[in-house]
């Protein structure tokens, strides 16, 4: 989990296809559809083709993802407090970290009020479904879905294997379809015996049908840190808006899949074409959320990382399966299956260690398949 200040350098504006909905979310310009200029991570070419999806979902009758139950396990979700996020879609979460703790403890306490004090899970929360076409703000790719607010994170980001491990428990108990897992254990010789019983959390959601994507890690490791690196977890990179490998993001032959993630492009060696690593950077991921100081509600420019990339994921996951490609009730491994087919390949065919099976499509894997 990283947090990088980032100022935009350039602006490009992006519009998507003619025939596809453009919700009426105005942005930070204030005018009707503006949000196409600020959230790049959803358009066609730089993103995962948001428009598409939206347009493949209303076609099925299940309008942003409608029916699916996301879980964000992270710092909590502020949903009362977000001007943007429909309190309605959130089901009854769970706060496992109510108090700061001591030590190798991070978390101490718990309770039913799991409101985020740090900021980090709400922005996860909005890229993954804040409210659409109401005229405000920004857009959420699965607008639709219902979520799972559980905080195992403490108000400095920190949280604990028991806590953690509770967490994900938690969420497969409450029908969670997909449980999203935004942090990771930065150490380079963290191993999976240090964190037994995540590790087990993470085999009884598969068997209880919970597909859970994680995030690679931001310290430019090429090894995808833990818990994403644990079988049964989708493990996610993230892109920058030049379809190029972040600088921060972690990457190895246990990496899936990439998504934006914003920043700086990565110097691969041989370079790529397309991918400008002395700048200039690309821009972050935009959703409307608190800046921790304050508690005030704004775009924040600090959002980059893996992160906001495992978000994306989730969301797409949560669109396949609401879809029907897949039939009525697809299985966690045939949602993780469409995801990696329909993937935009990037870099050396096929998969890669930079770029797993390649940058998700929403658009393409929620397209019905041609008639026969």
């Amino acid at each position: 989990m990283r947090l990088v200040l980032g100022l935009f350098i350039f602006l490009v504006v992006l519009v998507a296809p003619a025939a596809a909905w453009i919700p009426n979310d105005r942005g930070q310009s204030g005018v009707p559809g503006g949000w196409q200029q600020d959230q790049w991570n959803f358009m066609p070419g730089t993103g995962v083709d948001a428009p598409r999806a939206w347009d493949n979902l209303i076609a099925a009758g299940r309008p942003g993802g409608r029916g699916v139950t996301i879980a964000i396990v992270d710092s909590g979700v502020a949903f009362r407090r977000s001007p943007d996020l429909n309190a309605n879609r959130f089901t009854r979460g769970y706060d496992f970290c109510a108090r700061k703790g001591r030590g190798d403890d991070a978390c101490a306490g718990r309770d039913r009020n799991p409101d985020d004090e740090y900021g980090h899970g709400t922005h996860i929360a909005s890229t993954i479904a804040e409210t659409t076409n109401n005229a405000h703000a920004l857009t959420g790719l699965a607008y639709g879905a219902s979520i799972i607010p559980v905080k195992v994170l403490n108000r400095d980001g920190d949280g604990d294997e028991d806590a953690i491990a509770a967490g994900i428990r938690y969420a497969a108990d409450r029908g969670a379809h997909i449980i999203n897992l935004s942090f990771e254990f930065g150490s380079t010789t963290f191993e999976a015996r240090q964190i037994p019983r995540i590790a087990a959390a993470v085999r009884y959601a598969r068997r209880q049908g919970a597909l859970i994507v994680g995030a690679a890690g931001n310290t430019s490791f090429d090894e995808v840190a833990y818990p994403a690196a644990l079988p049964g977890i989708v493990s996610v990179g993230a892109v920058t808006e030049h379809s190029c490998l972040a600088e921060y993001s972690n990457t190895g032959t246990k990496l899936d899949l990439v998504a934006p993630g914003g920043g700086e492009d990565a110097p691969l060696l041989g370079g790529q074409p397309g991918c400008v690593p002395q700048g200039p950077h690309g821009r972050t991921i935009l959703q409307l959320a608190f800046t921790r100081k304050n508690k005030r509600f704004r775009y924040p420019t600090s959002y980059e990382g893996t992160s906001m990339a495992a978000a994306h994921v989730s969301a797409t996951a949560a669109l396949i399966r609401a879809s029907g490609v897949l039939g009525p009730d697809p299985s966690a491994k045939a949602i993780e299956g469409q995801l990696k087919k329909t993937a935009r390949d990037l870099g050396t065919p096929g998969k890669d260690r930079q770029y797993g099976w390649g940058l998700i499509d929403a658009g393409a894997a929620t397209a019905p398949p041609p008639a026969r």
